[in-house]
């Protein structure tokens, strides 16, 4: 029995990397391949250090020359090497050679697996952190089909030994997490910072597939990493699988849209069709190099306490099913998202706003935590190549009609909106539709829940379809409690 003192509190006891690196080694069915590319050996030295390695490890390898690279796993059509194609062609190889040279009759319990990450440390002028993809493929049961894990990661650190070693401690997490942690995935995304400061890697992308993770749905393992700290943003497109957003926002121009989605209204795709004809107008604009983002906020998830799960996918639903590219994220001043996308691209961006939202951009209580204040934060806003489409305001009672001529900012704001404004950085979309001005999503949500007729006609016809087939925002069961009250 263990000594105990008064007052001792209970807490979660995390193994160590050795001793997770020892239990999978003990386990004498656990056997695959280590294959690194671009940061050394630095996952499987933690297995060979651990010792009992012989019983674990097929085959550690890196093919770190290009062309040694190619002739293995093939030639990839854009070249490069520290992609997800590149991973998923690292895992599909040495898997199926594990199954040709190890035999099941005679290895009948085997439980086979590929471990690989393909990665780009910190280069020598340390302009670019680096960045990486690592994957496990793996059965939990002999024979079964597999599973996989594939992860994508940024590097924080500005030392390559730095992050060689966070990269062979992230590793060890996945592959432990992979076998130990399978059946609760949302704490396996936890696990993977087990010795690991968030400040030293971030992982902005992740999905799960095979049979252990049939129910998981992946846009709700990119919430719990910007839930969780791990990242700031995360992606994903209208099929509903996470997407790395370095490839969707690289080089484009972009066009986002922040709002509550719940649910999509005729405002909300007004807005959006809108400010999309305007900025395809742009003289700066590709059409076909855009990419249209609609934003949700963390803050507005949290908007009535704890982050509701199933109204986040309810939205998510909605969102994907109108072909929309979803980002959740944690920036809650525009400037920050801004930011954000000027790490990919610094070709022409828009931001689709209405009145309130742009009043409170000239609030300088939003800016109070920057040393420039708000003149800092515009700097990081207008600097860049960016324009914002106002959609107009009307006022419930008098029917008056706000837009960029006549907004109200604060009176110390007067001179810095005007400046804005007369520099063609702020514009107003005049082709709405009146006829829809007066419809908010919290009250279509309210008629929902109440039992209320017409609604559906504030909606899209798409999403009032949605709302009913799918139940979404629990429309069946809020209608059949409409009813018993009446009765």
């Amino acid at each position: 029995m263990p000594i105990t003192i008064m007052g001792d509190k209970e807490f979660e006891n995390i193994p160590s990397i050795n001793s997770k690196a020892l239990r999978i080694n003990l386990n004498e069915n656990i056997y695959g391949t280590f294959s690194e590319i671009g940061a050394g050996q630095e996952t499987v030295r933690n297995f060979f250090r651990a010792g009992g390695a012989s019983g674990t490890i097929a085959k550690a390898m890196s093919a770190y020359d290009k062309d040694f690279s190619d002739a293995i796993y093939g030639v990839e059509n854009d070249r490069r090497y520290v992609t997800e194609a590149r991973l998923k062609k690292m895992l599909g190889h040495e898997t199926k050679l594990i199954e040709e040279r190890i035999s099941r009759e005679k290895h009948p319990n085997k439980l086979f697996f590929t471990y690989a990450n393909t990665v780009a440390t910190i280069d020598f002028a340390k302009k670019y952190k680096g960045h990486g993809w690592v994957g496990i493929r793996y059965q939990v049961e002999p024979g079964e089909d597999y599973n996989e894990i594939l992860l994508h990661v940024r590097f924080h650190e500005n030392d390559a030994r730095h992050q060689q070693n966070t990269l062979g401690i992230l590793g060890v997490n996945l592959i432990y997490g992979a076998y130990y942690k399978y059946d609760n995935p949302k704490k396996l995304l936890r696990y993977l910072y087990d010795h690991i400061d968030k400040d030293q890697i971030e992982i902005d992308t992740i999905n799960f597939s095979g049979p252990r993770f049939e129910k998981v749905d992946n846009r709700l393992m990119s919430l719990q990493l910007v839930k969780n700290g791990m990242t700031e943003a995360v992606m994903f497109g209208p099929d509903g699988n996470n997407v790395l957003p370095a490839k969707i926002l690289y080089k484009k121009n972009i066009l986002a849209l922040r709002g509550s989605f719940r649910p999509v209204t005729k405002v909300n795709m007004d807005m959006y069709e809108k400010s999309k004809d305007m900025f395809f107008n742009e003289t700066k604009v590709n059409r076909e190099n855009t990419e249209i983002i609609f934003e949700i906020t963390l803050s507005n998830l949290r908007a009535e306490g704890e982050i509701d799960e199933r109204d986040f996918m309810d939205r998510a639903e909605l969102l994907c099913s109108l072909g929309q590219t979803v980002m959740i994220s944690n920036f809650q001043e525009y400037y920050r998202v801004v930011e954000y996308f000027s790490r990919y691209s610094k070709q022409r961006m828009g931001l689709t706003m209405g009145v309130q939202n742009l009043v409170d951009v000239f609030d300088e209580k939003y800016y109070r935590h920057l040393s420039g204040g708000i003149l800092e934060a515009f700097g990081k806003l207008f600097f860049k190549d960016l324009k914002v489409y106002l959609y107009p305001l009307k006022d419930p009672e008098t029917g008056e009609i706000t837009t960029s001529e006549n907004v109200k900012v604060h009176p110390r704001m007067k001179e810095l909106y005007k400046f804005f404004k007369y520099n063609g950085r702020v514009e107003d979309i005049e082709k709405y539709n009146p006829e829809i001005m007066d419809i908010y999503s919290r009250e279509v949500l309210k008629m929902i829940s109440e039992g209320q007729a017409g609604w559906e006609e504030m909606l899209p016809e798409k999403t009032t379809k949605m709302i009913k087939d799918k139940n979404l925002f629990h429309y069946k069961e809020l209608k059949q409690k409409a009813k018993t009250e009446e009765v």
